[in-house]
């Protein structure tokens, strides 16, 4: 016997990846149901590549009741006023906005690094989904840290259009185009001009100086992980369609050679390393696109700090970053909580 499932923001980039995933990874569904804003209500999308088309119904009039998952993909504003309504009627969320992230009654998962904090769900029956860029950098940080102890991490990211919507990757598009023929250039999506160029700044500034990008990626691996871990971060905009890339400087507790570092990311979950010193002995995020591993490479040390190693990690943000995620966390709910049959 399967799940009840419901995909929130199904008509979205998140949402249509969501649906894929579900289907790549044959998660077991008895009914599926597409939600999305009253402006997509009757139209189709596809789920995954099985060929079974899904009429979007209006997420006002949906009735949550008997429906066991709900995975959000609509954003801060569509989970504040309709995540609660649905764990109210039973049907656990796995959320995919920011919204949830930083409550402390709301579980931060990802699978490979902290599965026992999912048991705390039941509290608001909300599990949230972290930043597409917090999330691929934990799995990598992760096995490095219990081998060793981290005690401060310095990351710069290069991150996708995607990750800012379809508008994001139309503007990109839309842009080059526009340079290419001589028109003039005008940002919308993004504050300065993205294609041929990268933007220092995701989402507000705070009083601080940071971003608030920057500071999800600060608090969510603190959350994740370990609270007594340094994080600086700067978090910029490049004119890639799919795929963050991340440079990570990494200060241990222990001594632990870039060998040995090697050998502890080749056998943990959910990461590749490609890792060879040569041309082309690295991954970028054109390789990485449509792929769901978390991939590490350029593994050194750091000879600047007494215990010190530098990678280079490159994931797809619209899967790891966000719809791998969210599915491998209904697995492991399913697998720990709502086993059905």
């Amino acid at each position: 016997m399967g799940y009840r499932v419901v995909v929130v923001g199904a008509t979205g980039n998140v949402g249509r990846e969501i649906m894929a995933v579900l289907a790549e990874r044959e998660f077991p569904i008895e009914e599926m149901a597409a939600v999305a804003s009253s402006r997509s209500h009757g139209s189709e999308v596809e789920f995954g590549e099985t060929g079974k088309m899904l009429k979007c119904k209006n997420i006002e009039h949906f009735d949550w009741a008997g429906w066991d998952i709900a995975l959000f993909a609509a954003g801060s504003g569509v989970a504040k006023e309709y995540a609660p309504k649905a764990a109210a009627a039973g049907c656990v969320v796995i959320d995919n906005s920011s919204l949830y992230r930083m409550d402390p009654d709301v579980p931060l998962i990802v699978p490979e690094v902290n599965p026992d904090a999912i048991d705390g769900y039941s509290k608001r029956n909300i599990i949230a989904n972290p930043n597409c860029s917090t999330a691929q950098m934990v799995v990598a940080l992760a096995p490095l840290h219990k081998a060793a102890g981290i005690k401060r991490v310095v990351v710069s990211t290069y991150q996708s259009v995607s990750g800012a919507g379809k508008s994001g990757m139309d503007e990109l598009f839309e842009q080059s185009r526009a340079i290419f023929v001589g028109d003039p250039v005008q940002p919308a999506t993004f504050t300065k001009q993205i294609a041929f160029n990268v933007i220092p700044h995701i989402d507000v500034f705070l009083d601080d100086g940071s971003t608030k990008e920057e500071w999800k990626m600060v608090v969510e691996t603190k959350k994740i992980m370990d609270s007594k871990i340094k994080v600086a971060a700067t978090c910029v905009r490049v004119p890639v369609f799919v795929g963050h890339a991340e440079s990570i400087n990494i200060e241990f507790e222990k001594e632990l050679s870039a060998k040995a570092a090697q050998d502890i990311l080749r056998e943990a979950p959910g990461i590749m390393l490609i890792d060879k010193r040569e041309d082309e002995g690295y991954v970028t995020p054109v390789e990485a696109a449509g792929d769901s591993a978390t991939y590490v490479s350029r593994v050194r040390e750091d000879p600047t700090v007494e215990n010190g190693l530098q990678i280079w990690c490159v994931s797809d943000n619209l899967r790891k970053g966000a719809a791998l995620n969210a599915v491998q966390i209904a697995e492991l709910l399913g697998r720990r909580r709502l086993k059905k049959g």
